[in-house]
Parts: structure tokens; C-alpha cells; sequence
């Protein structure tokens, strides 16, 4: 659950969210750096900086390499220099200082130049640990090179008063075939306020969560920002995001709740007591591996378990009742909370045992 200081509380609310790491929008996992990149030096300009707010800070990174090419389209070949968290705690694991220009030399022993944008969530040590050539960042250019691994410097990073993102969805548990709307805010960690201008924030779902830039727009004075999106959206990963030039300076991204949905019909209605009877139903949404439970009314008021299952992939279920006494016993399927599928039971139905 996020919880917010007061005044983002007052405009936001308490939401229960599923974090979820996107999983359906990009290419192939990279397989392998690109032979013809050779790194024989990074160096970066500066070993430690501070940074406010949400003001960026321009790190000066050299990199000595050869790509060995004879093609002409290779002429203008990019660098791009990645640095990941090492220490410390902050929004930001990945950093990219990325299109370093070739500005000495020849492309086979050049030296290619350019900046880091240090944000302040980026608080902490990075290290340089690879260089990869190209314009395309996130893979989705269908490009399956890796970086070259190099062992270069560290930067230390001070992050003051760093951003921090809240996050509701409106319904807050989703009804299957409905839209729904997200209100985001960005405000000040340190103080819980907002900063008092329009912040450039990206609302997105699905592949346009992880592609390198999605397109922005501005909050209002407040920092809060809204969206809409159709029903269809409601089963991709939705995302807030803050758009640094090369990576995302501070992200959170999400599956929405979904209401559990249950069915259950008995394959007879009544059967010899002691007799194995087998229940089947389904559960909306397809919530493949929870858990299902059986449960029997006892004494008039309470329902206890008796059997359990799980859900399969197709949605579909299985529980076994077998009536314990002669005449008519009350049963019912419950899914307990599950993920972003919230706790749901199937409509009472009844088994004569004979």
C-alpha cells in the first residue's frame, strides 16, 4: 500500500497496488555484445555530485573505443555508457550516458564524448560497467547486442529532496469490461508537498512502459496528473513514469486489482452419503495457480473448508465434496485474496445426500 503525507493523502487517497515488472512488450533477451566494439578506457568527469529536486546534473563522460568497420554507415557509429547502482538507496538502478559522439580520432581508435544526466533519485554509487553501440537503448529496434562489458569508475551521487510518485487507480478494484482512470502525483519526499510547478510525467500501459520514451505531459501546479484508459488496458501493466534523456529517472509500474469472480456447479445433486462428487467452476480472469477452497455450512452459520484446489490456466476448477449426512447440505467455493485478485465467493448451491 502507498501511503502518502498529508495533503498528497488528501488528493490521491489509499490504494492497494500490485507492483508488477513489465513482461509483455519487448523483444528477445540480448544474447551477446557486439565483436566489433573494442572499449579500452572510460573516464568520467567528475567522481562525486550533488543533486536537488528535480534538477539533473551533466556528468562529462569520455570513452576510448574502436569499432572495427570499414562499412561508411558505421562512420557515425554511438556509444552509449551504462552505470549501475553499486550503494546506497534510490529510485534509480540504471543510468545511461547515452549518443556519445565520436569527437577524436578515427572510428577504429577514436574517442567518442557526451554527458550523464545525474538525476537526485540516482542517491548512491554507480559503476560503470558497460558500453554498447547504436541509437535504440531498450531493445525494441528488434536488436538483440548486449553491452560490452568494461570496468570503469564510480560516481558518488547525493540525491536532496528527491521526488516521489503516488499513485491511485479510480475504481480501485476494477471491474472486469470497465476502463479506468490513474491519478498520479509527484511531490517532495522530504517534505511530503508539492514542488509547486508543472512536472512533465508519463501515464502508459503495456509495451509504452518499458520503449524509451512514451511522450510526456505536464502536471498541474499541484503535481497531479490523470489518465484514462479502456477496459482492454485493465490486463497489461500500467506505469508512472518520469523521463530522464536516457532512462527513467523515477517509475512505478502495476497490474490493477480485479474482483474475484467464482462459479461452481456440483456434477450431481445428490448423491449416496460418503460419495465423492466433483465440483466444477471458474474463476474470471483466469488467475492460474490460487488456491480454491471447497467450504461446507455447518450448524446454519458457519461455512468450514472441506476440500481444495487450484485454479488452472484455462480459469477452470475442481473441488470434491462428498456429503456427510442424509438430506440437503449447503456448499460453496471461496478464492481467498490472490495476487491483484481479491477474495470472491461462488453462490451457494446444495448436494442431497441420500
Amino acid at each position: 500500500m502507498n501511503t502518502f503525507r498529508v495533503g498528497i493523502t488528501a488528493l490521491l487517497g489509499m490504494v492497494s497496488i500490485l507492483v508488477a515488472a513489465p513482461a509483455t512488450a519487448v523483444p528477445g533477451a540480448a544474447q551477446s555484445p557486439d565483436p566489433k566494439l573494442t572499449v579500452t578506457d572510460v573516464d568520467l568527469g567528475r567522481t562525486a555530485v550533488a543533486v536537488s529536486g528535480l534538477n539533473r546534473v551533466a556528468v562529462p563522460v569520455t570513452v576510448k573505443a574502436g569499432y572495427n568497420s570499414d562499412d561508411p554507415i558505421d562512420q557515425n557509429t554511438l556509444l552509449n555508457v551504462f552505470l549501475k547502482r553499486s550503494g546506497g538507496i534510490g529510485a534509480v538502478s540504471l543510468m545511461v550516458a547515452g549518443h556519445l559522439t565520436r569527437t577524436a580520432g578515427t572510428l577504429k581508435n577514436g574517442t567518442w564524448t557526451g554527458t550523464v544526466d545525474v538525476p537526485s533519485t540516482a542517491n548512491g554509487t554507480f559503476h560503470v560497467f558497460g558500453v554498447l553501440p547504436g541509437e535504440t537503448l531498450d531493445g525494441s529496434d528488434g536488436n538483440s547486442t548486449t553491452e560490452t562489458l568494461f570496468n570503469g569508475p564510480n560516481l558518488a551521487v547525493t540525491g536532496l529532496h528527491q521526488p516521489k510518485l503516488g499513485v491511485s487507480v479510480i475504481p480501485k478494484v476494477v471491474p472486469f469490461g470497465s476502463g479506468f482512470t490513474v491519478k498520479a502525483a509527484i511531490y517532495d519526499s522530504a517534505t511530503g508537498k508539492a514542488y509547486s510547478s508543472r512536472i512533465l510525467l508519463q501515464i502508459q500501459n503495456d509495451n509504452l512502459c518499458i520503449e524509451h520514451d512514451a511522450g510526456s505531459k505536464y502536471t498541474d501546479r499541484s503535481g497531479i496528473l490523470m489518465a484514462s484508459f479502456p477496459a482492454a488496458a485493465a490486463d497489461f501493466v500500467t506505469c508512472v513514469r518520469v523521463r530522464g534523456k536516457y532512462f527513467d529517472t523515477l517509475a512505478t509500474s502495476w497490474l490493477v486489482l480485479r474482483p474475484g469472480i467464482v462459479s461452481a456447479t456440483p456434477s450431481k445433486t445428490s448423491a449416496k452419503v460418503g460419495t465423492i462428487v466433483p465440483v466444477n467452476g471458474s474463476v474470471r480472469g483466469a488467475p492460474a495457480g490460487c488456491a480454491v477452497t471447497l467450504q461446507r455450512l455447518y450448524a446454519g452459520s458457519q461455512w468450514r473448508g472441506v476440500s481444495t484446489g487450484a485454479v488452472r490456466s484455462s480459469g477452470r476448477l475442481t473441488v470434491n465434496a462428498q456429503p456427510p449426512y442424509v438430506g440437503n447440505v449447503s456448499y460453496r467455493v471461496s478464492l481467498p485474496t490472490c495476487g491483484r485478485y481479491q477474495a470472491g465467493v461462488s453462490k451457494i448451491f446444495v448436494i442431497r445426500g441420500i
